[in-house]
């Protein structure tokens, strides 16, 4: 029997529909084959799977199960393919109707007990499945309030049994906590400082226009303690910042427990020796870099002289345009990088 869910894989920082199709073959010999340009981490649901399912109250089907994730030109990354797996390979051998997957979509990872395991990307995942017109997502109980910031209606699961007895007698699962907007975390305030007068007016005007900042003293004289009580005097982000600086984090699978809404200021001070793809994003997914995690922020470059040149070059264009794009051969990927520079130096120059 054949059986589809509906689940989503990540590019940069959008989401790309991608249909779990399961086929179970019992007169064909058992095993399980993931085909669709699986990654490891998602080839290795196999045994995931197996022992998932059993402890969710769910037989082992007999015979061949093939697993195609469509479309096959696009690679899947990531453990967040384990749950869609496992509610089309119950439907496909008949453990819970078929047509109850139907308007739903699904994300997460199956622990060996049957837990499922929140992810990141939740919140473009929900984002994608809403534009589809999906109604529902399947997601670990932990990340369904950052679903419902994209307005679909999460079904939370702690445990791969609630989406058995939810698909099987509709029995919904115990709600989520919902915080609302979180409140401000706490940070390092500018009012402890005393002295530094024209530094603490540099930084307030910094903070009211927008502007960037370059910090230079001899060693041991307050430059990173100042730079680093920037974002305390930076006003609340609005709604649609929040929302949209926590899509990135949510990718990059920084969002804090507890708290599935970034309301402040991002503040990033990546260390000296990073690399340009770490600061400017890049890799084979591609991922964001500091720059974009940095977005709606501050960026911190600490001895902006250690710093390597082609990274420094490479921050010519978000400075510029306020996004950044990555081109490789697979594809391209734009990363938003509105940020405040902060930099500081120890080097003297005499005219």
């Amino acid at each position: 029997m054949l059986a589809r869910t509906v689940t989503h894989a990540l590019v940069g920082l959008e989401a790309r529909r991608v249909e779990v199709e399961v086929d179970v073959r019992e007169t064909a010999l058992p095993g399980l084959k993931i085909v669709g340009l699986a990654d490891r981490a998602c080839q290795e649901a196999k045994e995931r799977l197996r022992s998932g399912l059993r402890s969710g109250e769910l037989r082992w089907p007999e015979g061949g199960i093939t697993v195609n994730l469509a479309p096959a030109a696009l690679k899947k990354e990531g453990s967040g393919f384990d749950l869609p797996i496992a509610l089309a390979l119950a439907a496909a051998s008949g453990q819970v109707p078929f047509d109850a997957l139907a308007g739903h979509a699904a994300v997460g990872e199956l622990a060996l007990d049957g837990r499922v395991r929140p992810v990141g990307g939740v919140l473009v995942a929900a984002e994608g499945a809403r534009r589809a017109g999906l109604t529902r997502l399947f997601c670990a109980a932990e990340s369904a309030t950052e679903a419902s910031l994209a307005g679909i209606e999460p079904v939370p699961l702690r445990h791969l049994a609630e989406a058995v007895a939810y698909l099987r007698d509709g029995i919904e699962p115990p709600p989520a906590e919902s915080n609302g907007r979180p409140s401000p975390l706490p940070q390092p305030d500018l009012s402890d400082v005393r002295g530094q007068e024209r530094a603490r007016r540099a930084l307030e005007i910094a903070a009211a226009g927008g502007h960037n900042l370059l910090l230079a003293g001899p060693p041991g004289t307050g430059k990173t303690m100042l730079a680093r009580r920037l974002p305390g005097i930076l006003p609340p982000l609005s709604d649609e910042d929040a929302l949209e600086v926590t899509r990135i984090h949510s990718v990059a699978g920084l969002l804090q427990p507890g708290r599935p809404l970034i309301a402040d200021a991002p503040f990033r001070a990546p260390h000296h020796s990073a690399s340009t793809a770490a600061i400017v994003g890049g890799g084979p997914g591609p991922r964001p870099g500091e720059a974009t995690l940095a977005h709606r922020g501050v960026l911190l470059l600490d001895e902006l002289a250690e710093f390597q040149r082609p990274a420094l070059e490479a921050l010519r264009q978000p400075l510029e345009d306020g996004v950044i794009s990555i081109a490789r051969a697979a594809g391209q990927a734009l990363f938003p990088a509105r940020f405040q520079l902060v930099a500081t130096t120890s080097l003297y120059f005499r005219q």
